[in-house]
Parts: structure tokens; C-alpha cells; sequence
């Protein structure tokens, strides 16, 4: 045309700059280039540009990249705010834009400039798990959330995955847990020991697992809340900011990890009890009508509380639970006990309970002189039942659920979570049925009353537990008895000699594991989960002695799982829940039916291929899968097309037990490992031990009765496996593509012997 055309050649050094990033470029960065080059430079900068966005090929994100050139205000990004720099600079030998060191800022510094444009490396910092607890095998750390005050805290960095990082060390530090909103406004890395510690990456993944400092300097829990949250970060660029390429483990709304308080121990509040209070409510029975009530001392500065019902069972006293009533009470919760008609039967005291509820509600502005007034959130209700009230709290339930029993004062949504202590089972299936509500079941093992025997289906706790499809906990006790849940009760242990725990140990774990599922549930405290489903080897409240044996029993709520088989549907043994091919090697006697004994006895005998299970009656669907083995064996779940991306999801997980007086499990009496292992569609295969949740499947309780030999009831408990355990040491294996599940046992995958239950095998989400 009529201007000269201008011609402008960029080099661009591959050595300096690697690959490059594809380039965006706005109008803006048009604008202020033409003011330095002229306008008419415009058409043909415009076009260098698009050519240069179209030829680069996109760089990929590394750990720890370094700033790239350009970046003149360290923001790891090169933007608008550099070329700014830049173009105040031109001309001048300003260093930090003179970016080719030339002496003299010009239209090769501005080259360079734009060659970056766009992110420097990582454009985030790298969220990775890095809070872990030691393990005895590979991976060699296992990523664990919660930390008690007197347990290891360590941290464990992928030698692998991040190998730009080994033969390095870092600054590592533990910073007081900040939502994703608090990091983008502050990224300033503040230690709460006041110092950080130095990290390093070795070359293997078990000289990378670094013990850190915690319990002798920071206090565990914050508030109501027994966890206090941290954040963990690794500085990579040790700037003393959260920036491109350091790591975090924390980086959204939850924390890194959570340090614990005693969950068994006393919470932040002074507690104060209400005696005794008569309802005086004609609806209910005049010998029923007293209450023992308990609250924050404090209340009148709180938000409003939660409110906990107790009922007591069958010849027990609504006075006998202030153990409970008290320690929720210091963590902040109002608890009612109340008297309970237990006598005629669950009936009766399903509506003692549900009086007690409407009453205690319509009179809160009277109650201790309206002490509770406008505290109380009756929107968060829990029920806690002992015994016949265990069944009586469920039955309860189920009558609102089916619309039988309507209140003025709350409505079934308001009933937040069902809590049952060794429950009976006289209504059984479709009746003593807490539905989808979240249910915990706590049992002791040595109860002699309602004993979990096979001659009766009245004294089987886990049947009501087995009908609950919502969230669902169980706390399983050995050593513990019927009474030892209350203070006064008779003593009715029917264990062996030598192994009874006693009521103050008891009630410790229960306290712990209470507290754990009432924060989880109506709080949404997700500090407390591991303690509802961790091994109890790994993780117990810290005044709970280490020689308790409990077995912890876990399902999500349904939302939150992919069920590869759940052995509810396609009795046949080689066909999954979900329709897929299940395939065995090695392991005998399979079967799949409804967890419930055939015969009056434990003996175990080949015609009672559930010999043990008491979590059904005949009339319930509860169904599992069974087998033995003496050899190396293996067993093997086709994951359907549509669930193949693991990507999303946090564990794989099974429920599993031995199987009780099977001569397998009598030969070899003790905790049973066995391996599990994922394989996606090329066949790449990753395996990981049960062992590194530090305890395999738990032995029978030792207890004789009903027949000949020794062994119990079996006791399921969850065995889950965080799906980061499958990945540790960047194996190849594509978890976007994952074609199968499989359980190992025998030769070096774990226990050489043993019958094993197993049931829900499935993947979840957070």
C-alpha cells in the first residue's frame, strides 16, 4: 500500500524457552505494541502473532518449572501487567526488562515477551495428597486425613511422578486450613509451629516419606469441633508463597489433614444437668413422663444446638446414661433421656419416644425456667436407643415414614440420624426399618442378653442394621456386654474368661464413636469419618486403650458410590449386581445367599454355607458372597464400561469377614490379609495389600456356645483402599480406564488359609 511494509523476524531459542505454550493475544497487547512500533506495524504484528499461536504446540505443566522469560513482576504468568514493564523500559537498559541481556530493552526483549505469553509452568500450584501414615509394604505411606495428638504425622512425596524434585529438598510447611477463596487472596505460607521443616525427595518412594513435627507444638481440634484442619504445603521455589509449581494438599474447601482431639474425651463446654423434669403430658403413660436433661452450661452464647433423645431399654432407667448425656453436652449437643415403655413392647416404646420428642419441643420455653428457649435447633434431631429402645427408635421412625404418626412440633425430616445399642429385633423386616435415614449400630460382642445367637431372630442386632439404605455405621466391640452401654445394668457378660472390657472402657469407645457419627452427620464434620471407618489398629479416640479390639463397619451414602456388585440381584456367582462376568481361580465352595445361619447352631457344617451370619432373617434380602481357600487364588469383577473412570472417585472398598469356626479360619486363627488389585483395558495391573491399612480382617470373637467349637458371630467390617495407594510411584495404569477388580488371596497375596464373607464390593467418591 502507500506505508512501507514492515518486517519483523522473532527468534524464538527452544534451548531457553522449551516447548511453548500456545499463545492468546488480545487487541490490548495490539494496542500498546503499536504505540512503540507505529501504527502501521499493526497488520503485520497481527499476523506474526496469529502465526505463532497457530505453530506452537501446547506446553505441557510440569512440578517445580521454573518462571519463564517475560515473567518481569514474578506472577509466574506473563501478561499485559509485564508488557507494561516492558514498554515503560524501551529504550533503556532497565535489567529487569532488558530480557536478553543486551543492554539496551528493544524489539528482541519484546519478542521474548510475547514468545511467553501466558502461564510460567504449572498455572496453579499442584494439588496432590500428601498427609499419609507409614506403611508396612508398597506403596509404603497410605493417605490418611486424621491425626491424633500422640500419632505420626508424615508426609510422602511421589519420587515418580514429581522426578524434577528428587535429590532436592524443600521447605515444608503446615499452615492453619484456609478455604480455596482464602488461598486465592492469600498466599503468603505462615507456619503454625512458627517454623517450617526441611523436606527431601529421595529416589524411591519409601526414602521420600518424611516424618513431621505436630503434636508437641500445635493443639489439636478448634471449637466444637474435636479436628482442627492444616493445610500442607511443599515451597518448592521456597519464595515463602503458594505459587506455580509447589505442591498442597488442602487446596480446596477441605483440609490437607485433621488433628484430633479425644473424641472419648471432654469437649470445650461445662455441662448442666436437669435432673429430673415431669412432662405431664396426658399423651403420654403418667409412669413415663420424667426426663433427665443435658446442655451447655454455656448455651445462652451459642447458636442453637442439636437436640439428642435417649431411650432406654427394657428394664433400664432413663438416669443411667449420664455418661453419654454429659459428654455430648461438653461438645456442645442438649440431650434428653427419657422414661420409655418398654414393657408391653417396641410399640409402646416407639411411641414413649416419639411423645417425648413432641413434648420436650412444645415445652422448651418452660423447661429448667426456659433455660433452652430459643437454643435448640429442632431441625437436628438424633435418637439414641438402648436395647428394646434401639428397636423402638427404628420403629419410630417407620412410622412417620409410612405417615402413621404425624407431630405438630417436627417432622420426619427433622430426625437427622438413628443411633441403636445392641437393638432387638421382635418386628422385623419392613417394620424395624430405619429406611434411608443415616443409622449407626453400636454392639458388644460378649452381650449376653441380646446375644446375636443363631436360634433366634429377637436378639440379632445387625438385622435392623442390614435394612438401613442410607448412610450406615457399626461399632462392633469384643469384650463388650449388653449393660456396659448404661452404668447400673446387670452384668450379663457372656464372653470368654479374662477379655470383658468393663462399662468405663465401653463407654469410652462409645462416646468416641458417637460424638464421631453425630459431628459427621449433623454437622457435616468431615474430621470425624476416618474414626467411623478406619481400621481401629490405625485410628481410635486417643483414651481408648490399644489392646481394644472394635471393628468398624462403613457404607456412604448411596450418592456416593458406584457399585460394581452388591450381590442383591444376579444370584448366579458369575454374574455381578451390575450384569457384569465375575471370574474365580483357586478359591472353593462359593456361594452367594442371604447372610443368615440355616440351623440353630455355629458349628460349622458344609450344609450351612453362612454358618455365623446373623444380619437377616429369612425374610430380608441382605445377601453375600462366600468362599475358601488353600492355595493362591483370586477372584474377579468386570467393571462396567460406564464406571471405568476412577479419576473421581477416592477408595475402592469391600466389606468382608471371616468366616466363623470354619476349620480355614480355626487353622489359621488371626487377622486375614488378602490383596487387592485394579487392571484397566491394556492390561496394566496395579496391586496393593490390605495390609496397609495396618490391620487385615479381624478374627472371631472367641466365644463358645451353640454348638461345638469356638467363634462368634462374623463381623463384618469395611476394608477400604484409597485409590491414590493404586497409583504411588506413577505405575502406568490408566485409572481413566479401569476393566476390572480383583481380590487376592493365598501364596504372597495374603492369608495362606481362610473363609472370607465378602459383600458391597464398589467404588466411591469423597
Amino acid at each position: 500500500g502507500e506505508a512501507p511494509v514492515w518486517v519483523h523476524t522473532v527468534m524464538i531459542d527452544a534451548r531457553a524457552f522449551g516447548p511453548i505454550r500456545s499463545l492468546e493475544f488480545s487487541e490490548s497487547i495490539l494496542m500498546a505494541t503499536s504505540k512503540v512500533l507505529g501504527v502501521r506495524a499493526r497488520p503485520a504484528l497481527s499476523l506474526l502473532l496469529c502465526s505463532l499461536a497457530a505453530a506452537c504446540a501446547a506446553r505441557e505443566s510440569h512440578a517445580g518449572g521454573s518462571a519463564c522469560l517475560g515473567d518481569l513482576d514474578g506472577t509466574s504468568e506473563v501478561a499485559a501487567a509485564d508488557l507494561s514493564i516492558l514498554l515503560n523500559a524501551w529504550g533503556s537498559a532497565d535489567p529487569i526488562a532488558d530480557i536478553d541481556a543486551s543492554g539496551n530493552v528493544d524489539a528482541s526483549d519484546l519478542s521474548m515477551l510475547l514468545g511467553s505469553w501466558g502461564k510460567c509452568g504449572p498455572t496453579l500450584p499442584i494439588e496432590v495428597e500428601l498427609a499419609a501414615v507409614t506403611a508396612s509394604s508398597y506403596p509404603w505411606a497410605t493417605h490418611f486425613d486424621c491425626v491424633n495428638r500422640d500419632d505420626l504425622l508424615v508426609i510422602r512425596i511421589d519420587p515418580i511422578r514429581f522426578s524434577d524434585l528428587v535429590g532436592q529438598s524443600f521447605e515444608a510447611f503446615i499452615i492453619e486450613n484456609r478455604s480455596a477463596l482464602d488461598w486465592e487472596t492469600n498466599r503468603i505460607l505462615v507456619d503454625v509451629r512458627g517454623y517450617s521443616e526441611e523436606v527431601w525427595v529421595g529416589a524411591t518412594l519409601e526414602s521420600s516419606t518424611v516424618i513431621m513435627n505436630i503434636g508437641t507444638v500445635v493443639q489439636p481440634g478448634l471449637g466444637d469441633s474435636p479436628g482442627r484442619g492444616f493445610d500442607l504445603v511443599i515451597d518448592v521455589d521456597r519464595d515463602g508463597l503458594l505459587s506455580s509449581g509447589d505442591l498442597i494438599d488442602g487446596l480446596g474447601d477441605g483440609a490437607g489433614f485433621w488433628f484430633m482431639k479425644d473424641t472419648a474425651g471432654v469437649g470445650p463446654h461445662a455441662a448442666t444437668t436437669i435432673a429430673s423434669y415431669d412432662v405431664n403430658d396426658p399423651d403420654i403413660l403418667d409412669s413415663m413422663e420424667l426426663e433427665r436433661i443435658y446442655y451447655p452450661s454455656d448455651i445462652a452464647t451459642l447458636t442453637p444446638r442439636p437436640l439428642v433423645i435417649i431411650s432406654h431399654g427394657n428394664g433400664h432407667n432413663y438416669a443411667w446414661y449420664d455418661y453419654l448425656g454429659t459428654h455430648l453436652a461438653r461438645w456442645g449437643y442438649v440431650v434428653m433421656s427419657h422414661q420409655n415403655d418398654t414393657v408391653p413392647g417396641i410399640e409402646t416404646a416407639s411411641t414413649t419416644t416419639l411423645e417425648h420428642t413432641e413434648s420436650f419441643i412444645a415445652q422448651m420455653a418452660t423447661i429448667g425456667g426456659g433455660v433452652l428457649n430459643g437454643h435448640i435447633d429442632t431441625h437436628r434431631i438424633a435418637w439414641i436407643g438402648h436395647s428394646r429402645g434401639g428397636e423402638g427408635i427404628a420403629r419410630a421412625y417407620d412410622r412417620m415414614f409410612d405417615g402413621t404418626f404425624t407431630s405438630p412440633n417436627y417432622v420426619i425430616g427433622d430426625i437427622k440420624l438413628l443411633i441403636s445399642i445392641a437393638p432387638t429385633d421382635f418386628l422385623g423386616t419392613n417394620v424395624a426399618d430405619p429406611h434411608g435415614v443415616p443409622f449407626m449400630l453400636l454392639y458388644g460382642a460378649a452381650d449376653g442378653d441380646v446375644c446375636g445367637c443363631p436360634d433366634s431372630d429377637i436378639p440379632d442386632s445387625f438385622n435392623v442394621f442390614e435394612r438401613a439404605s442410607g448412610m450406615r455405621q457399626s461399632t462392633y466391640i469384643h469384650g463388650a456386654d449388653h449393660n456396659d452401654f448404661n452404668c447400673c445394668g446387670t452384668n450379663d457378660f457372656a464372653g470368654p474368661a479374662g477379655t470383658a472390657l468393663g462399662n468405663t472402657e465401653v463407654q469410652d469407645v462409645t462416646k468416641g464413636a458417637t460424638l464421631a457419627m453425630i459431628r459427621r452427620v449433623i454437622e457435616n464434620d468431615r474430621s470425624t469419618e476416618e474414626f467411623l471407618w478406619r481400621q481401629y489398629e490405625s485410628l481410635r479416640p486417643a483414651s481408648v486403650a490399644a489392646t481394644t479390639t472394635v471393628i468398624n463397619e462403613w457404607r456412604p451414602a448411596t450418592a456416593n458410590v458406584v457399585m460394581i456388585d452388591s450381590f442383591q440381584t444376579n444370584s448366579a456367582t458369575t454374574t455381578s449386581s451390575a450384569g457384569e462376568l465375575v471370574t474365580f481361580s483357586g478359591i472353593a465352595n462359593v456361594i452367594e445367599g442371604v447372610q443368615n445361619d440355616n440351623n440353630l447352631t455355629f458349628t460349622w457344617a458344609t450344609t450351612d454355607p453362612f454358618n455365623g451370619a446373623t444380619r437377616g432373617r429369612t425374610t430380608d434380602t441382605t445377601r453375600a458372597f462366600a468362599f475358601n481357600w488353600t492355595t493362591a487364588s483370586a477372584m474377579t469383577w468386570t467393571v462396567p464400561l460406564a464406571s471405568r473412570n476412577f479419576t473421581t472417585s477416592r477408595f475402592v472398598s469391600l466389606r468382608a469377614a471371616q468366616g466363623s469356626r470354619h476349620p480355614n479360619t480355626v487353622a489359621l486363627l488371626g487377622d486375614l490379609s488378602f490383596t487387592v488389585v485394579l487392571t484397566d483395558e491394556l492390561g496394566v495391573a496395579s496391586a496393593v495389600s490390605s495390609n496397609t491399612l495396618a490391620g487385615g480382617v479381624e478374627e472371631p470373637y472367641q466365644r463358645t456356645g451353640y454348638g461345638t467349637g469356638t467363634g462368634w458371630q462374623n463381623a463384618m467390617e469395611a476394608i477400604r483402599v484409597p485409590l491414590s495407594s493404586f497409583i504411588a510411584g506413577a505405575t502406568t495404569i490408566d485409572m481413566t480406564r479401569i476393566a476390572s477388580i480383583s481380590v487376592r488371596v493365598g501364596g504372597t497375596d495374603g492369608s495362606a488359609q481362610g473363609r472370607l464373607v465378602i459383600d458391597d464390593v464398589q467404588v466411591e467418591r469423597e
